[in-house]
């Protein structure tokens, strides 16, 4: 059918993943059945077999620059670096990315396989909310010169090029420097990435309504080189001292990288824009991790027991 509202959607799915294609398909004609016009990138429709042919309520994109504008959310069928994906391809129309997890952990992803058809109903009637991530800024410069500028919703790392070579970096914040290390790297991290790289790396876990910016040293070659949580107003820049062992590769995302010659030098801010994710649940982020991590938690009692054993009396 023809939508009878000028509602739009894009689809983004991670299309070698033979389960992603029925769960498309359900949300395309699902969606469509209910006159919310459907947006899929061109290729992507192509590898779905949702091609021209299809009936009429999808709208084909030919690239990614400006496949989030005009929609009002972003439905991504993936894992996280699928979500990472559609986060780069929104960031410039801010579209809400709304996840569902066909990966492992999935941590961004708000739905699982599931709860496609709750997932579905709660889009036509409009039942989510949105949250804004902090993102960061990242930019590139050699001797003076702008090299390359791009953001992450994640992390930006700075990793050494060569698995037997060290890297040899100099920590500066907020203008002044802290310490020079050695080491495999540097991971500069927001609370939406603490989960992730920066966790496997030793970092903090940072609860998503706190605002900053966690630094973690790789494999550092120094007395002090402990995980750091500095403010969200923080710049902070990475020198790659000349005289290193060899080059480096900046990472963002783990999607988007620069070469990073000796001289380099790396500056992380607070990004200008967020990123925006859909939520479905107000679960609580404790909820999230315990989920997410499978952790134990067998035993608790929780504040309401607690009240009883002490008589009433607040815990």
């Amino acid at each position: 059918m023809t939508p009878a509202t000028d509602r739009r959607v894009l689809l983004l799915a991670h299309t070698g993943r033979p389960e992603a294609h029925a769960i498309a398909t359900a949300f395309v004609r699902t969606l469509v059945g209910h006159g919310i016009l459907v947006r899929l990138l061109a290729d992507e429709a192509r590898d779905l077999g949702l091609g021209p042919e299809c009936p009429e309520g999808i709208e084909y994109a030919d690239g990614e620059a400006d496949a989030g504008h005009g929609c009002e959310l972003a439905v991504v069928i993936g894992g996280d670096g699928t979500i990472l994906r559609a986060a780069e391809i929104t960031h410039e129309s801010g579209t809400p990315v709304l996840g569902v997890n066909i990966g492992h952990v999935g941590f961004l992803a708000e739905a699982e396989v599931d709860d496609v058809e709750s997932t579905i109903e709660a889009i036509v009637q409009r039942r989510y909310t949105t949250d804004e991530r902090f993102t960061i800024d990242v930019t590139v410069h050699h001797d003076g010169e702008l090299v390359s500028s791009t953001f992450a919703l994640n992390e930006a790392s700075v990793e050494k090029a060569a698995r037997e070579r060290m890297l040899e970096v100099v920590l500066e914040i907020d203008g002044r420097p802290l310490s020079r290390w050695g080491c495999d790297g540097v991971v500069c991290a927001t609370p939406t990435g603490s989960t992730a790289y920066n966790f496997s790396a030793g970092g903090p876990i940072v609860w998503p309504g706190v605002e900053a910016l966690c630094v973690v040293p790789l494999s550092a070659h120094a007395l002090f080189a402990r995980p750091m949580v500095v403010a969200p107003t923080s710049v902070v820049a990475v020198e790659v001292l000349t005289r290193s062992d060899g080059a480096g590769v900046l990472w963002c995302d783990g999607r988007r990288t620069v070469d990073l010659p000796p001289g380099a030098r790396i500056e992380v801010r607070r990004g200008a824009t967020p990123v925006r994710l859909v939520r479905l649940h107000a679960a609580p982020f404790t909820d999230r991790l315990v989920a997410k991590f499978d952790l134990p938690v067998e035993g608790w009692r929780g504040a309401g027991e607690r009240r009883r054993r002490n008589g009433g009396a607040g815990a």
